[in-house]
This record gives C-alpha cells, sequence and structure tokens, in this order.
C-alpha cells in the first residue's frame, strides 16, 4: 500500500455475536469495490476474514463455529 492513500476507519458488527471491530478501509479500493470490482481485488490489503466479515456481516470466530476450520 502507497502512503498518499487515504484510509477510513469501518466499525463493523458481527451479525451472530454483535462483536464489534474496527477496520482500516483503503478509501479507493472501497469506492471500487462499490462500483462491482471483486472484494479480494479492491481491498486486498485486508485480510479475507476481514473482507468475509464486510460481504457477509459473519466474523471469524462465528464462522469458524458454523463451518469448521479450513
Amino acid at each position: 500500500m502507497k502512503g498518499s492513500e487515504t484510509m477510513f476507519e469501518k466499525i463493523v458488527s458481527c451479525e451472530h455475536c454483535n462483536k464489534t471491530y474496527a477496520l482500516n478501509i483503503n478509501e479507493k479500493g472501497w469506492k471500487e469495490w462499490e462500483s462491482g470490482d471483486f472484494i479480494q481485488d479492491a481491498l486486498s490489503d485486508l485480510e479475507a476474514w476481514e473482507r468475509e466479515l464486510l460481504i457477509s456481516g459473519t466474523c471469524d470466530e462465528c464462522w469458524k463455529q458454523f463451518f469448521g476450520e479450513e
């Protein structure tokens, strides 16, 4: 990630356990995702579980409870 990119903090809660997470989001990537780019391309600097939280509202802990480990 380049130093000149604008970041913002997005607070996201898991829809299942209500735990709250603060994600640092690249503004340009966010706009690309909102415009239809694949999240893994637009927000590649986020961890996979953070992207899943944005997509489905499910945190990593709940995901593992529902579906098990990889």
